[in-house]
């Protein structure tokens, strides 16, 4: 059984990236491209050991390298993303980054052959089949297990705030859901995601972790895919919220914004501060996850006291305030994602819209 270690949780402050594209033809469509990119074919040095496909061959994973401090998570994030680029092309494809392709129709596209998601598409079945998501997960490092679960308990409120800014998938399977982020409803439906609970410790965490294993509900702890996790194998806490972005300047609002948090939770829990995630219902979290999947950049979400609400616009303005962080603000200033996919296909067409969605890598 695959499992972690509190020993793993030693350094604070680090950072690791990891994206899921999509492979698609000259026209922006999605294809099955993963078997070339990841198997067929040897990938550029900097991807060797962190390029990887996931559920469908039509989608495909990256990793950063350990980033050691936040200065260079740009070039770094960068650089494999021109490495993922050019390989693509080099072999007949391109690729794209949004929650959900706004084409993509599962019945017609290949699953993986890989034993891991044959397994996953045998267990779970429905849901697993359909699960055609792609978003973005952003790694802090903690230097202590029981600081990282506290963490973990905290950032749970904060969970909305990421996923309304990042909403970029108002399609699926063909069709407008209504919704800004249909991805992160589809992705629900599988077993072990959305709001995690409260964990009194990392004792805790790591019963709840091993008893999972041996009651065969997961088969390695990586199906844990809640929101918000201590990933006890990299020794991080892992927020993994964000839909997929095609620009690159939002993925990295998203990690400042990550590593501001968790260095400020960090030092609340060094003073010995008593947080909210005790009394943080995980009913009135879900009602937040869903004003941000519901309304997007548009959502009034319910306060850190759950006593009053709060417009997004001056959560922002707070947190921005209280962080010394720019990055979120900019992206609340324009349109979201699913706003601009909603007008391009209106306006433009089916082709400008695949067109947009292409990776940025500059």
């Amino acid at each position: 059984m695959e499992r972690g270690s509190r020993d793993s949780f030693t350094r604070m402050g680090t950072l690791g990236i990891e994206e899921e594209c999509f492979v698609v033809d000259d026209d922006g469509r999605p294809t099955s491209g993963t078997d070339d990119l990841v198997y067929e074919y040897d990938p550029p040095e900097i991807l060797e050991g962190r390029l990887d496909h996931e559920l469908f061959k039509f989608v495909i994973e990256t990793q950063t390298p350990l980033i050691e401090a936040p200065d260079d998570a740009r070039e770094t994030l960068l650089e494999i993303r021109r490495a993922l680029v050019d390989h693509a092309t080099d072999h007949g494809y391109r690729i794209a980054a949004a929650g959900l392709h706004p084409l993509a129709k599962w019945q017609e596209l290949e699953h993986a052959e890989k034993p891991r998601y044959r397994s996953q598409l045998d267990r779970i079945q429905y849901p697993q089949h359909r699960n055609t998501t792609a978003g973005v997960h952003v790694h802090v490092g903690v230097d202590d297990a029981d600081k990282a679960v506290w963490i973990a308990n905290e950032l749970r409120w904060y969970v909305p705030i990421i996923l309304a800014l990042s909403a970029n998938s108002p399609y699926w399977n063909g069709y407008d859901t209504g919704l800004q982020s249909a991805r992160a409803k589809i992705f629900e439906a599988l077993p072990n995601t959305g709001m995690p609970t409260y964990f009194e410790d990392y004792e805790a965490f790591d019963r709840f972790e091993r008893r999972m294993l041996e009651t065969e509900s997961i088969r390695d702890r990586g199906e844990l895919w809640y929101d918000v996790r201590p990933h006890t194998a990299h020794g991080t806490v892992e927020l993994r919220t964000p839909d997929g972005q095609a620009d690159p300047e939002i993925v990295l609002a998203f990690v400042e914004y990550a590593h501001a948090l968790v260095e400020a939770l960090a030092e609340e829990y060094e003073d010995g501060a008593d947080g909210y995630g005790r009394n943080h219902r995980r009913e009135l979290l879900d009602e937040n996850k869903w004003r941000a999947i519901r309304h997007g950049h548009e959502a009034t979400l319910i306060d850190r006291e759950m006593e009053g609400t709060i417009d997004l616009g001056e959560l922002v303005d707070r947190e921005c305030e209280r962080l010394g962080i720019d990055g979120i603000r900019r992206v609340y200033e324009r349109d979201s994602g699913a706003e601009r996919q909603r007008r391009l296909l209106e306006e433009e067409g089916p082709d400008a819209l695949c067109e947009s969605l292409l990776l940025g890598t500059e």
